[in-house]
């Protein structure tokens, strides 16, 4: 690459972390798929499929907190490579077993959860890397930059998977993520961490917990959007990781179809961090929330269902609007929470956004029994629109404003003081009010 070429702001970490990104989504996004249809070849129906979901989401949630204290004491590249390795590990074996045929369901939970525990920790440090390796006027630009690369290899990672499950079978795509991991872990392990400053040995685990609890109980924007995203993420999960797959098998013709779907979700992302590298919105949390009623549309469009082309335009709105949302609420996030508690935040953040994804998981199989496919999906898009609807009356949500920089290590409220920058905007002829609680983030690195 031309180094003239690169711009001043993206660093030996940023570009590193970067690099990562776009192998393991290479990866991973055909290995989602080719797990849902290991389970469905091998003889399972859609509980199974949910089931396999919710191993992976259950410890994901469990360990999402102590993963972000672990990642605010520990250097954060460390912990990324140990989650790298793990996850590498449970791939390679998950693969082995569905290309020898020998795969079961209880095998395919096991391993799955391993992969989710390898996140938990992961993705608190991973978020708290990407933010301090940045900084300046460019952090919203280097975020999209980021997202779009991260995206746009989502999208070669779904299409090429989809049509390898269809040629080879899910074990090569399974085998193809497990090397992914290994290459990411090893540049990940270049990482430098001098710039962060080191945390003193005071306080354990427990007060870690709480100090990251009293940042993010302090910012109503920050709990009300989490919260709002405990229901969405629940939602969209059990669309996509368990009606998704079946409706491709029983209505659309397998796994290439889905693989489609899903690969114009990640043109939608990659053109929402176009965007959102030249527009810059002053009010993020405003406009980012507005972002997440369109996301409502793919659990629609399965529900009517859709053709292949009707579902990938519902995919492709919905991509470019979470990716609104997402460059939005990591440069909330970048400038209102103090770099040191970065890792607990967003864990609190991951754990809010995904608490209930388990549950949504396993209880997809039980809900098309009872209330039937398509009734389902069309509930889960009323859900994500209501929720986003009442997220907006949280007045903090609307008047959160951009600013440049940083906060370094203010006391919860602070940020959101009245006339301190980035703070909330009130109306120039209005009244402020005595005392307005500072906001908070979801998104992932």
């Amino acid at each position: 690459m031309n180094r003239a070429r690169i711009p001043g702001w993206a660093g030996r970490n940023y570009l590193l972390l970067t690099a990562a990104a776009i192998i393991t989504n290479l990866g991973t996004h055909g290995a989602l798929i080719a797990a849902a249809f290991a389970v469905i070849q091998s003889g399972g129906d859609g509980g199974d499929v949910g089931l396999v979901a919710m191993a992976r989401t259950l410890p994901l949630v469990l360990f999402l907190l102590i993963g972000g204290a672990v990642a605010d004491r520990v250097p954060r590249h460390r912990v990324m490579v140990a989650a790298n390795a793990l996850n590498c590990v449970s791939q390679a074996v998950f693969a082995v077993l569905v290309l020898t045929g020998e795969a079961r369901l209880w095998h395919m939970m096991l391993l799955t959860a391993l992969c989710g525990t390898g996140q938990a920790f992961f993705n608190p440090a991973a978020e708290g890397m990407l933010m301090s390796s940045v900084s300046g006027e460019q952090v919203s630009r280097a975020f999209a930059l980021f997202r779009m690369a991260m995206h746009g290899a989502g999208i070669g990672g779904a299409a090429l998977g989809g049509a390898l499950i269809a040629a080879v079978g899910p074990g090569w795509v399974l085998a193809v993520d497990a090397v992914a991991f290994a290459l990411a872990g090893a540049l990940r392990a270049f990482l430098d961490v001098r710039h962060i400053p080191e945390r003193g040995e005071g306080g354990g685990l427990l007060s870690d917990l709480r100090e990251g609890w009293d940042e993010f109980a302090s910012r109503p924007w920050l709990w009300a959007i989490v919260a709002q995203f405990s229901i969405v993420v629940a939602l969209v999960g059990a669309a996509e990781s368990v009606y998704g797959p079946l409706v491709a098998q029983d209505e659309l013709g397998g796994a290439r179809p889905w693989g489609l779907a899903l690969a114009a979700f990640g043109v939608g992302t990659v053109a929402g961090a176009l965007l959102m590298i030249r527009w810059k919105p002053r009010r993020l949390l405003l406009v980012g929330t507005l972002c997440v009623f369109p996301i409502a549309l793919p659990s629609a469009a399965l529900a009517v269902p859709l053709d292949v082309v009707g579902l990938s335009a519902a995919m492709f709105v919905s991509g470019v609007a979470i990716e609104v949302f997402g460059v939005s609420w990591m440069t909330a996030l970048h400038q209102e929470i103090p770099e040191d508690k970065l890792s607990r935040v967003s864990a609190y953040d991951w754990f809010g956004s995904t608490a209930m994804l388990p549950l949504s998981t396993a209880l997809a199989g039980p809900a098309e029994g009872v209330f039937g496919r398509s009734n389902a999906l069309w509930g889960s898009a009323a859900l994500i629109v209501l929720v986003t609807a009442l997220v907006l009356l949280v007045p903090d949500v609307r008047r959160l404003t951009r600013r440049t920089k940083r906060v370094s290590g203010s006391a919860p409220g602070v940020p959101g003081t009245p006339g301190a920058p980035g703070a909330p905007e009130r109306p120039a002829t209005a009244e402020t009010p005595a005392s307005v609680e500072a906001p908070g983030t979801p998104g992932s690195a």
